[in-house]
């Protein structure tokens, strides 16, 4: 399964990769006059987006997004969306910009749990965030029969608000495995220690887009413009790599 994601759309949940965006009209603002970039995205989604602790929301794709309405004299608001939101699920239901992150659904585990294959986790509970790439790569009816039977073998697919929350039940021995993207994979595993690994085996792959309000053209190419720009210049890359996430990233590759 291959999906061009937002992590607006988390929906499906990318990081809204990087959340989906709205402003006023994208042309650039006249003399004295501020428009504002309204970025939405998960809050509970590092590397890409979420509250540090200090209360901050930081992370990869806000980054982008502050370098985006800076080179274009906009006004930045960050809105925490609710990644459970049905409507963001549609992909139809916006404009898109061409991707700019690479992904995969993976699995993570104790490293004392025995499990080392997909195989393994027959009669297992695994979770995965409510509305997110995970949920759909294991759910999805359409083009998925491996990832169907697979999820037929678990004792449970159990469904969390967040990652916290999924990590939590996994160190208690509540849950075994965690399905979900690679780069949230990679930064929990890092930032918790060596209690954690990720399973070779995919079990999807994607990219991430941004995603506009539907009809929003104008917006869109503003922002891949400037992305473009920040790509050949080295931001692009300097930013993926403050995150860990320079081979993760396709944008001008």
């Amino acid at each position: 399964m291959k999906r061009i994601l937002s992590c607006l759309l988390a929906i499906l949940m990318m990081t809204l990769a990087f959340a989906g965006c709205s402003s006023t009209p994208a042309d650039a603002p006249a003399d004295g006059e501020t428009k504002t970039f309204t970025v939405g995205f998960d809050a509970a989604f590092p590397p890409y987006g979420y509250a540090d602790e200090n209360g901050e929301y930081v992370g990869f794709d806000l980054d982008l997004a502050a370098e985006v309405a800076k080179r274009n004299n906009w006004e930045l608001v960050l809105k925490p969306i609710d990644w459970n939101a049905k409507d963001m699920q549609r992909e139809d239901s916006y404009t898109w910009s061409k991707p700019y992150v690479d992904n995969s659904q993976v699995i993570v585990v104790r490293a004392d749990a025995g499990i080392a294959k997909l195989t393994d986790l027959a009669d297992k509970t695994v979770i995965v965030q409510t509305e997110s790439s995970a949920e759909a790569a294991l759910t999805a009816e359409e083009d998925n029969d491996a990832n169907l039977a697979l999820a037929a073998t678990f004792k449970k697919l159990e469904r969390v608000p967040d990652y916290n929350t999924a990590f939590m039940k996994l160190e208690s021995g509540a849950a075994d495995a965690v399905a979900m993207d690679v780069g949230v994979a990679n930064y929990q595993v890092t930032s918790r220690g060596e209690g954690f690994v990720i399973l070779d085996e995919t079990i999807s792959e994607e990219q991430y887009g941004v995603g506009f309000k539907l009809g929003n053209t104008e917006l869109r190419d503003t922002v891949e413009a400037t992305l473009d720009a920040m790509v050949a210049d080295g931001t692009f890359t300097k930013i993926a790599e403050e995150w860990g996430l320079s081979d993760a990233v396709c944008l001008g590759k």
